[in-house]
């Protein structure tokens, strides 16, 4: 049996993998097929429907290439068949400058890139002129979500305003035990549930199962409050440290899928991969050749 069909299988993989230029290629050819596999499955008989609120999109979070600009960026979203995008101010990935930005955007707009979140942006301050600012960066990039890694309850007020003004959602981003405000996010909902609507989470599934929350069940409590969805594998729920490749850990992923296809979510599932900063791409493509996998094995087409 094969690696690939071991994690089909759900057979436990080893965390430790070493890829070579050989895997490199190797997993090219996954990504491609799998892709190749949604589409076909997707249209076979008796398979569920693919409307918006069954298909999941797959996206990536430019943290993951955070060591590289973004012409660099933007040829591995390419060589993974990966046109959505979660941007953030690293590197020249999408800078706060208007100027910077504007020529960020031109170059996703060449590659057909297309930009759905930004995040994570923070909100120290309960000032008008610094929330404003980072809303208007976002305005300016067409972005529909703000990915908010650490407003304070108290500013939350402030913040609406904003939120209504500019029509756009703000998913606050949970950090697990180690975030002061948001470990979990059940903890986002708590503080959320009298604002706008428009105000909910970003689910971060590695930090919220390292919160000691389940995350399918809290993908079902928080509802049509979930706006983004940060992916990422680990071997270990109590350990940050042993973050893998989606598909090599422990991760309930058809379970997630099947929990946002229930709540008929619209938004992205995003890859964060934090891991091998300096050589993230065959992590990277492992991860999306098994989500791929997973949704086509379910009958849904993946859309990214």
């Amino acid at each position: 049996m094969s690696k690939l069909d071991q994690r089909q299988a759900g057979v436990e993989m080893p965390t430790k993998n070493i890829f070579s230029r050989r895997d490199f290629v190797r997993f090219g050819g996954l990504v491609a097929a799998f892709a190749a596999s949604t589409d076909m499955l997707a249209a076979a008989p008796g398979r569920p429907p693919t409307d918006e609120g069954s298909a999941i999109r797959l996206g990536v979070a430019s943290y993951t290439f955070r060591n590289f600009n973004r012409a660099q960026m933007i040829s591995f979203m390419k060589q993974l068949n990966v046109l959505a995008l979660n941007a953030k101010d690293v590197k020249d990935h999408l800078p706060m400058n208007p100027q910077e930005e504007a020529a960020a955007l031109a170059d996703y707009a060449a590659a057909g890139i297309k930009l759905h979140a930004a995040g994570t942006i923070y909100f120290p301050k309960d000032e008008d002129e610094d929330i404003r600012s980072k809303f208007e960066y976002c305005k300016r990039a067409g972005i529909g979500v703000i990915v908010a890694g650490d407003p304070a309850a108290e500013t939350l007020p402030r913040i609406e305003k904003f939120v209504r003004e500019y029509d756009i959602r703000f998913a606050i981003h949970n950090h697990g035990p180690e975030d002061k405000l948001w470990h979990s996010p059940l903890d986002v909902l708590k503080a959320v549930k009298g604002l706008d609507p428009r105000i909910g989470c970003c689910i971060d599934v590695g930090h919220t199962v390292r919160a000691g929350t389940d995350v399918v069940q809290a993908i079902h409590e928080v509802g049509a409050r979930v706006f983004n969805v940060h992916m990422k594998d680990l071997t270990n729920f109590q350990s940050k440290e042993s973050q893998v490749a989606v598909g090599e850990g422990i991760m309930p992923v058809k379970k997630i899928f099947e929990a946002l296809s229930a709540i008929k979510y619209k938004g992205f599932v995003d890859l964060e991969y934090e891991i091998h900063a300096d050589d993230p791409m065959p992590g990277v493509i492992a991860s999306f050749a098994y989500m791929r996998g997973v949704l086509a094995g379910m009958g849904y087409a993946a859309q990214s």
